[in-house]
Formats: C-alpha cells, sequence, structure tokens
C-alpha cells in the first residue's frame, strides 16, 4: 500500500472498512494508483447533451463499450457513467477497472433558473453491477437546491451503509450569471457544501479569477486568485483545508495545449486530479489515449 493513500485515507477515520477499502481501490488502480491522485472518465453526456452532440464526431462512441474499453487502455483510476451504460460493459469489465454509478442526471430540457437533476438509478443499481463509489450531482445556484441536499443526503447515507463512497458533482448552476458559475467565490463554495453534505470525493469546475458576491469581492482582496493555482489552492482549502478530495472537470471541448496548461497549473494548486470527458473521448481514439496518458504524466509528476 501507498503511503501518500493511507496519510489521504486517515482524514476518512471515520467511515466504515467498505468506503474505506473502495476509496483505496480508486486510488490504487491504474497508471496513476499509489499517488494520491486520480484521472477518472465520466461519460454521462449522451443524457445531458444528447447524443449526436457528444458522439456525432466520432460514432464510435455511439457504443457504450467505446468509452470504458478507453479508460481502460489509458490507465484511468475509474469509469463514470449512468446506468443503462454500465449495464452494457459492467459484467465484461467487472474487476477490469473501478466502476462509478452517475445514479442522477438532467437534460438539455431543464429550467435555467431551478435545474434539478432526475434520479435515475440507485444504491442496489450500484451494487449489482459492482461497482466502487456512486456519483451525484447537486446544483448550489438552484432555487431547487434543497431539494437536491436532502437527496444527497439519502443517497450518501444509503451508499454508506453498503461500504460506497459518494462523488458529488458541485456545479454552481441556476440564479447566478453565466461568468458566476466558474467564479472563484461560487465554485469554493459549492466545493464546500459539498463536503458539508458529506461527500467522500469532489468535483468541481475549474474557477476563473471572476467574482460573482459582491459582498465577498472586498475580503477576496486577501486571498491569492490571480493564477489557475492560486484559484486550486483556494478550492482545495475550501474543501475542510485538503481534508477531501477535490478533482476537476476538463471543461468544454478545447485544444490540447489549453488542457493540458490548465492540468499542470491544477496539479500545481494541489488539486487531486481531473475527471475529464469530452476533452477525451471526442477526440480520435489515439488523441484521447494520448491526452488521458499525459494527464495521469502530470498528476504523477
Amino acid at each position: 500500500m501507498s503511503d501518500t493513500v493511507e496519510r489521504i485515507l486517515h482524514n476518512y477515520a471515520g467511515e466504515s472498512a467498505g468506503v474505506i477499502g473502495n476509496l483505496r481501490r480508486l486510488m490504487q488502480h491504474g497508471e496513476i494508483g499509489g499517488t494520491g491522485k486520480l484521472v477518472i472518465l465520466p461519460v454521462d453526456q449522451g443524457f445531458e447533451h444528447g447524443p449526436v452532440r457528444s458522439f456525432g464526431a466520432h460514432p464510435g462512441g455511439y457504443d457504450p463499450e467505446y468509452h470504458i474499453s478507453l479508460a481502460v487502455e489509458s490507465g484511468c483510476s475509474a469509469y463514470a457513467a449512468p446506468v443503462g451504460f454500465l449495464d452494457v460493459v459492467a459484467a465484461k469489465y467487472a474487476g477490469t477497472i473501478p466502476l462509478i454509478l452517475k445514479v442522477n442526471n438532467s437534460d438539455l430540457l431543464g429550467g435555467p433558473e431551478a435545474p434539478h437533476s432526475a434520479v435515475t438509478s440507485t444504491v442496489e443499481d450500484a451494487l449489482r453491477l459492482g461497482c466502487s463509489a456512486v456519483g451525484f450531482t447537486i446544483y448550489p445556484g438552484s432555487s431547487a437546491r434543497n431539494a437536491m441536499y436532502a437527496e444527497a443526503r439519502e443517497l450518501i447515507q444509503a451508499a454508506r451503509k453498503v461500504g460506497l463512497p459518494t462523488i458529488l458533482w458541485a456545479y454552481a448552476r441556476g440564479a447566478l450569471s453565466k461568468d458566476g458559475e466558474t467564479g472563484i467565490d461560487t465554485i469554493a463554495y459549492s466545493a464546500h457544501v459539498a463536503c458539508e453534505l458529506g461527500a467522500h470525493i469532489v468535483k468541481v469546475k475549474a474557477p476563473t479569477d471572476f467574482i460573482e458576491a459582491k459582498d465577498v469581492r472586498r475580503l477576496y482582496e486577501s486571498v491569492p486568485i490571480a493564477s489557475l493555482s492560486d484559484r486550486i489552492r483556494h478550492v482545495v482549502q475550501s474543501s475542510f483545508n485538503g481534508k477531501r478530495i477535490v478533482i476537476f472537470s476538463g471543461g468544454a471541448t478545447k485544444g490540447t495545449d489549453d488542457v493540458l496548461k490548465d492540468l499542470r497549473e491544477i496539479a500545481a494548486g494541489g488539486g487531486f486530479g481531473t475527471i475529464m470527458g469530452r476533452n477525451a473521448f471526442q477526440r480520435p481514439r489515439a488523441e484521447g489515449v494520448a491526452l488521458l496518458r499525459e494527464a495521469i504524466r502530470i498528476f504523477k509528476g
């Protein structure tokens, strides 16, 4: 076992042996295993954005097996997807790579002011599929957030009982400006809320230096946020001073150089890794594999 991983797991000392074991499994798997970092491939975009937007550029992506085989070939820590995608591949890939069941999903028809993802699967599905964790999205900026927090609480409790850790996708979407959805104050706040709800791992977007809330702008005068690495450091600090694992999404599709520049800044700021979907699977397969392997190399240092 890795001393680095065990130091991180010490922060979860109150959890059951099942939760600790599955966190250890996630952090010990793949080419990055043992470093305390994670590189996860998530593919819920077909549900979230529609199939042609997600897979039209590379039609192989319509097949659920394409994505999990991409994660395996690249040496990723884990693969995350909704129940339908996992139903197709779980039996064939059981034991090959840790699976994460994305328990709720939104679609293109949700209202912008009150986004609220539908619960599409259960902890029982995660057990049936042999998953190592469950994932759940919250929108702290939404007027429906209290209902989502209650759903998250129930999921975390049910998953904890059977030894599964929970990853909260904490997206500051809702009654915010477009810039505010990735502003440093809202991203840090969203990460903290996810930790307060009991998330074992938090996923957020990489923050910009925009500040949404006028009443905190003065406070940020004493917080370094000029560079992305500074902002990552603040988000990690906001997540119980680094006592919870925080990973960052790959964001919208962009050029390889820009993706790698962001990943280096995330690593320099103490981020625990990346969970990158579209920037990997919307490339030709060889390029997607190369990008994920380079992400692993960056976080391995």
